[in-house]
């Protein structure tokens, strides 16, 4: 949809078949997982008026062999990186594309993020190509190593099963998080290569910068139970330091996600 800033937004509405609250997780974990320094799309409130829903009929939800209208109101949006009409954005690269990536580092950052808030959906990613005028130097540079052609960016997005959707818990999985490439993860040689997102984590996230995004969150999205979102953020701060734990569980699950992580023997 495009809205009164002209850019456009991928929108999920209050009445989605998921839950309520998906609406909810997708603002507060994206806010979040920008605060680490990961790329994701800017996410806003968006007003969408009854007018526009009764004049668009494309604004329905296919539910079995039933139909209803979307609902009307505030709504979530996540930016749409470019015009799109203009911008090919895909969610498939092959291998050499993939390892060329220009921000690959950020699958670790997001599998860090991943373990803190129990993301219980498979990590969902996009690549596009910044257009040539967004392109800083580092860009360029990088551009001219890759046979003249911008690399790719990774966006992480779609973030609406954190805290296990509407259950607003943490079932803890050994290989939740992990993205399906396991190439993206060569680079992990040991915990070390994930200690930079980790300190993140453990510095930026305060109890007072939990309150501060979660006051962003309409309170129509989460039926306006603030006990109930104050105690997920009580959990979800506690849970920072059980990261690493985390991460040595998909570890050690014997699917080797991590294929140049050796076990030293003594």
């Amino acid at each position: 949809m495009r809205c009164d800033d002209d850019a456009y937004y991928i929108v999920k509405f209050q009445n989605n078949p998921q839950h309520l609250r998906i609406l909810a997780n997708e603002m507060l974990a994206t806010r979040l997982a920008a605060r680490l320094g990961v790329c994701v799309p800017q996410v806003e409130v968006i007003e969408v008026r009854p007018e526009l829903i009764a004049y668009t009929s494309e604004l329905v939800m296919q539910l079995g062999l039933g139909r209803i209208p979307c609902s009307a109101g505030k709504q979530f949006g996540s930016q749409f990186p470019g015009n799109p009409a203009r911008m090919t954005v895909h969610d498939f690269l092959p291998d050499e594309q993939l390892c060329a990536v220009r921000n690959l580092t950020d699958f670790l950052g997001v599998f860090v993020f991943d373990k803190w808030t129990c993301n219980t959906n498979g990590r969902q990613a996009i690549f596009f190509r910044e257009p040539e005028d967004r392109a800083g130097p580092a860009s360029r540079q990088v551009s001219e190593e890759i046979s003249g052609r911008v690399p790719y960016l990774a966006m992480m997005i779609d973030h609406g099963f954190c805290f296990n959707a509407g259950e607003w818990d943490f079932p803890d999985a050994p290989l939740r998080g992990l993205y399906a490439r396991h190439r993206v993860y060569q680079s992990v040689a040991g915990m070390d290569a994930f200690e930079p997102w980790i300190e993140r984590l453990e510095k930026r996230i305060t109890e007072a910068m939990l309150g501060e995004e979660a006051e962003q969150i309409p309170p129509e999205w989460y039926q306006d139970d603030w006990d109930a979102l104050a105690r997920l953020l009580e959990r979800l701060y506690a849970r920072r330091k059980r990261v690493r734990e985390l991460i040595l569980s998909a570890r050690n699950s014997g699917r080797d996600p991590f294929p140049n992580w050796k076990v030293r023997h003594a």
